[in-house]
């Protein structure tokens, strides 16, 4: 059996939502043993998260940068960091683990700025790293079986592109802890609902379409009274292969709970996908029936079927989305060690570059007044 990537995380102790998720992702397919952590912003928290989750205790560290410098001078150090942390730690965690030779799997947003952004991308591109981005609504197989078809030519010429992305959790003033930093803009950075689930939709467009966005006109809005950024956001996109496209965001629609949903319209027919169902994908044809692929079901493509794990009438969802980019991350790292072609299934630097530059326009747009801005080719 293939020996496991030796891992390490930055952030996502035990009491956090997302470092759980981390966990349980790459943990699904047997690629990645976790073997050291810096968990926590202060020592005491990380050493208790660390013991909690059966870490060596020579591999439990106070820091970041402590966990870098002692890990990269080991006879057997990690080969894989995920960034787990508030938003405003990505930047400087992410440059020192690839500077430090280390393979990084970062959550997004990327970075605060598409300055650090392209200065991270260099520094990948010049060390020779592996990057993957955490951008997980990928990874499910419905959204890779519409990729697919769409880079395959079944929709034909592509006319309009809709995503959403609605949720109500910050609809009123109180908020708790995962809130908290979200909606301050020294931790989140300067987009709210934009960076935190509008560059979700963004990636999944652009990945299902193969279309990068051209340009854009945004306005965004903050409805709590207070709140230093925005809590709902409406885009319209130009799309770099003709396309037209609107993505609209928001955390304050009371209901919503995870409310992500794609539309893609061609000349030949429609594909739509929502996250809460996840594996559906309806399929318009013109002038014939509507069909409902399903997942594990017939007819789909070499894609979906790879990413799938159980059979048919088994729900997969949210957790195997994210364990599908680990597991696609692991076989890249494995294929370089070899010397073996390979094509990245999984988001990568780009996406996360690609995603600030998004924020960066439509916040620039929506302080015009919603005037066209275009984004860098």
């Amino acid at each position: 059996m293939t020996r496991k990537l030796r891992w390490a995380m930055v952030g996502g102790g035990v009491d956090a939502f997302i470092g759980a998720v981390h966990r349980h992702a790459a943990a699904l397919d047997g690629r990645y043993e976790l073997m050291a952590g810096a968990l926590s912003s202060t020592p005491e928290r990380a050493q208790a998260s660390g013991r909690a989750l059966g870490l060596p205790e020579d591999r439990i560290y106070d820091s970041w940068a402590q966990l870098l410098e002692c890990e990269r001078a080991r006879p057997d150090p990690v080969e894989v960091v995920s960034i787990v942390t508030p938003n405003h730690l990505h930047f400087s965690v992410a440059l020192a683990s690839v500077q430090a030779g280390f393979h990084v799997v970062c959550d997004k947003p990327l970075v605060h700025t598409a300055t650090q952004a392209r200065t991270l991308e260099k520094a990948v591109r010049d060390a020779g790293n592996l990057f993957a981005v955490t951008y997980n609504y990928s990874g499910y197989p419905m959204v890779r079986q519409a990729r697919e078809m769409v880079l395959g030519g079944v929709l034909g010429d592509l006319r309009k592109v809709r995503v959403e992305y609605h949720q109500g959790w910050l609809a009123r003033e109180d908020h708790g802890k995962q809130a908290a930093w979200r909606t301050d803009p020294a931790l989140s950075g300067p987009a709210g609902a934009l960076g935190d689930i509008g560059t979700h939709a963004e990636q999944l467009l652009g990945f299902v379409t193969g279309q990068d966005v051209a340009s854009l006109s945004a306005e965004l809005t903050t409805f709590v009274p207070g709140r230093a950024v925005d809590d709902d956001a409406n885009v319209r996109l130009r799309l770099r292969g003709g396309a037209r496209g609107l993505l609209t965001c928001s955390q304050v629609e009371i209901g919503r709970e995870n409310d992500l949903r794609l539309a893609v319209f061609g000349t030949l027919g429609t594909l739509s996908w929502r996250q809460e169902e996840p594996d559906v994908l309806v399929f318009d044809r013109v002038d014939q029936p509507r069909q409902w692929l399903t997942r594990g079901g017939p007819g789909l493509g070499q894609a979906a079927q790879a990413a799938s794990r159980l059979p048919a009438g088994h729900p997969e969802a949210f957790i195997e989305a994210f364990g599908n980019i680990y597991r696609d991350f692991a076989a890249h790292i494995r294929a370089r060690e070899a010397g073996e072609a390979h094509t990245p299934t999984y988001p990568t630097i780009r996406d996360g570059v690609r995603g600030v530059e998004f924020v960066e326009a439509a916040l620039s747009s929506s302080r015009d007044g919603g005037t066209w801005v275009d984004l860098p080719g």
